[in-house]
């Protein structure tokens, strides 16, 4: 079950993170309000269904990094230094893409500068990112059996000959 939810969320952050990187008209500081009051909510619930251990909310990593972004200032070089502590689970790419596609929705907000947008790139040129913009919501995580000892000792099986396993010799 853990499994299944963990890829549940991976494919929730993907199309969520790949829709706020191709849409600019999703990208404003009211969308980061209510991605990350959405992503709260998914969190209560991987924890009111003792999901926690899962893994299944630290997939949603980039999404809440992204969300962050959007309400954050984004102005002085402070303000370029924060995002860059912050938003470790996002590619220099994806965070350039994000500010480039900020759009104001009201006269409060102003759009990223070129002079901004050039600041937290010579602050994250240091970072060795994949060169891939968008998440491959295709992805999959490998499946983990648990492994759970019989208590049947294999010297106490009975092997049928009608089953014509004949080949199979106890030791």
């Amino acid at each position: 079950v853990q499994q299944v939810f963990k890829q549940l969320f991976y494919m929730i952050n993907a199309v969520a993170l790949n829709n706020l990187l191709l849409r600019k008209d999703v990208c404003s500081w009211s969308t980061g309000m209510q991605l990350r009051f959405n992503i709260s909510q998914l969190e209560e619930w991987l924890h009111g269904k003792n999901l926690q251990q899962s893994g299944a909310a630290q997939t949603l990593e980039p999404l809440i990094q992204a969300a962050q972004l959007l309400q954050l200032k984004k102005k002085t070089s402070e303000d370029a230094e924060a995002i860059c502590s912050l938003c470790t689970s996002l590619t220099t790419q994806q965070i350039v893409k994000i500010l480039n596609l900020y759009t104001p929705v009201n006269e409060f907000e102003e759009r990223v500068t070129v002079a901004f947008i050039r600041d937290i790139q010579t602050h994250l040129q240091e970072r060795n990112d994949p060169p891939q913009l968008l998440l491959d919501f295709k992805h999959m995580f490998p499946v983990l059996f648990p492994f759970n000892p019989s208590s049947i000792t294999m010297d106490s099986i009975h092997i049928p000959a009608s089953l014509n396993l004949e080949f199979l010799n106890k030791v």
